[in-house]
């Protein structure tokens, strides 16, 4: 039996019309911006106020591996069977980063037939708004350095800037660069690098902003460095911040596309999880809730990343309660935490399965008692998966009231996934008692030794002599009181990646830590992790094409 690959049943899908998708949410059409048939800004002051609170859902998933989990896929087959039950629902998911595009994913719109479309789009371009956060991180840096090289009025450090330049390609020979090369004229020489931008600030910032408002004062309250009597410098004094807010104008506005079934989706924003906080933006989930009575949204990586930053920093500063999250697993990735080699997956291997489980039970663990929220495991099948394999994950779960849903969304879209539609309306209906991991007012280094004791399971943290300094700097800094965003590998609870499963009597190195006062949140860096990725050997870019009328290929 043949398959056909993700893109082949994108390019094959009939879709509707923008302005059709924008009626089945009752978007005015002079709310939508058209980019072509199947695209669409949203200008949210043009929408009506309908006093509508639509229930949020969070998909996360277990600690990703290479066999892959299918969290976006869960996505976007959960939205369409909830509206095949009847449901007003819409899916809010990130923009693609071209770097993953090009190097190791080769696209980011869900599979098989649980897919957004315009597939190609969405995974090329879309409608620029990762140019448009580029274009604004590199404009401040040229207006530093201009400023610089014009008197520096404001006395600042070029040993000390600590904004880097940004392009969304995954490019190791950019993480550390010298620049100002060629004399006086060209500038100052100086050691700069390049960050993909996903992990700007400005990307945080434009995914955390409430409206072009909050928007610009977040980019005035970006530090870039500090002055020689060691001050933090920021962009409202280079007077940056409206031309940054001009360049991101209809960036700020989320892009509403369909499903292969037609079911609404947002798809805005989207930095990374391991650097940064890893979700959609507040404008596009506040607007769906607005829209629609199910959002279900997604937070990146697994659920000690993506779905602790989503609780801890997007709720807490959009005033958003999830009222039910889903964990995404496979029977192969959950071998694979039990040591089980990749070519080896598709054999029954209880005792590995066994020995995988505890990074799954985790993940409900922190989810259910330290957030206080209800869940459901999805597990995508794969016709190699056992009904012995499939009936013990069951039964560890069910040990912990927590029920399982088996999701087929991939081979079948929308119909596989009625199980664990049913579940999660189920649960959207069971009260619940959502809490931070941390509260506002516990000093910096103890909000990191929460999330690590308390969602990590490890015994402690080491703070780097310089990683205290700078914690003590930035409470007297008065940043005391954000959020902590930590920049940790996505493979394992600890900071190494090779510690598989649920490892155990382990500690957290954090070697540096840094405000993003403009996002408002305080990044730990921890273990080797860096914020521009590299190439694989065999990139995906060798395999993606275009023929001469303009069809794509190899994007999955």
């Amino acid at each position: 039996m043949s398959y056909k690959s993700d893109i082949e049943i994108a390019q094959s899908a009939e879709m509707l019309h923008i302005g059709e998708i924008a009626q089945k949410l009752d978007i005015p059409s002079e709310a939508l911006e058209l980019y072509g048939n199947h695209k669409a800004k949203v200008n949210v002051h043009k929408l009506p106020d309908t006093g509508k609170q639509g229930k949020v859902i969070l998909v996360t998933a277990i600690t990703p591996t290479p066999a892959g989990e299918g969290k976006t896929t869960t996505v976007v087959g959960l939205g369409d069977a909830l509206s095949q039950i009847g449901k007003k629902t819409i899916i809010a998911l990130r923009e693609p980063s071209l770097g993953p595009v090009f190097g190791v994913k080769g696209g980011a719109a869900g599979g098989g037939y649980a897919q957004v479309v315009p597939m190609e789009d969405i995974n090329l371009h879309f409608t620029g708004d990762f140019h448009a956060i580029g274009a604004a991180n590199n404009l401040l840096a040229a207006m530093i350095d201009n400023h610089i090289y014009q008197g520096n009025a404001l006395q600042i450090d070029p040993s000390r800037i600590t904004w880097r330049r940004a392009v969304d390609m995954n490019d190791r020979q950019l993480r550390n660069i010298v620049d100002g090369l060629g004399g006086r004229t060209n500038g100052r020489i100086r050691e700069d690098g390049f960050d993909i931008t996903v992990a700007s600030e400005v990307m945080a910032i434009l995914c955390l902003a409430n409206d072009i408002t909050d928007l610009k004062e977040r980019l005035g309250r970006i530090i870039i460095g500090y002055n020689y009597d060691g001050e933090p410098v920021t962009a409202g004094q280079l007077n940056a911040a409206g031309a940054m807010a001009a360049l991101l104008k209809d960036a700020i506005k989320p892009n509403l596309v369909q499903t292969l079934e037609h079911t609404p989706a947002f798809i805005h924003g989207g930095p990374f999880a391991n650097i940064a906080h890893g979700c959609n933006s507040v404008i596009a989930t506040k607007t769906a809730m607005k829209l629609a009575d199910y959002v279900v949204t997604e937070a990146g990586f697994g659920a000690d990343l993506g779905a602790e930053k989503f609780l801890d920093i997007k709720c807490r500063m959009a005033g958003i309660q999830p009222s039910a999250v889903v964990i995404v697993a496979t029977v192969k990735a959950l071998k694979m935490h039990g040591g089980v080699p990749k070519t080896e997956l598709g054999t029954e291997n209880l005792k590995a399965l066994e020995k995988g489980l505890p990074n799954l039970l985790r993940h409900i663990e922190n989810i259910t008692n330290d957030f206080g929220l209800p869940c459901v495991v999805a597990i995508n099948r794969f016709p190699t998966d056992t009904e012995a394999e499939l009936k013990l994950i069951e039964d560890k779960c069910k040990a912990m009231r927590v029920n399982v849903a088996l999701s087929e969304v991939w081979g079948k879209g929308g119909k596989g996934g009625i199980e664990l539609a049913e579940e999660v309306v189920r649960l959207c209906e069971q009260p619940n008692n959502f809490k931070f991991c941390y509260e506002s007012e516990m000093p910096l280094a103890d909000k990191i030794r929460s999330i690590v004791w308390k969602l990590y399971h490890g015994e402690g943290v080491d703070f780097a002599p310089s990683a205290a300094r700078q914690l003590k700097q930035l409470e007297e800094m008065g940043f005391g009181n954000l959020p902590v965003c930590m920049a940790k590998t996505q493979y394992s609870f600890s900071d190494n990646q090779k510690l598989l499963g649920a490892p155990e009597n382990f500690k957290i190195t954090v070697r540096q830590v840094k405000v993003s006062a403009g996002a408002g949140f305080v990044v730990a860096l921890t273990g080797d992790i860096m914020t521009m990725p590299g190439l694989p050997k065999v990139p995906s870019a060798e395999k993606i094409d275009v023929d001469a009328e303009g069809n794509i290929s190899g994007i999955f």
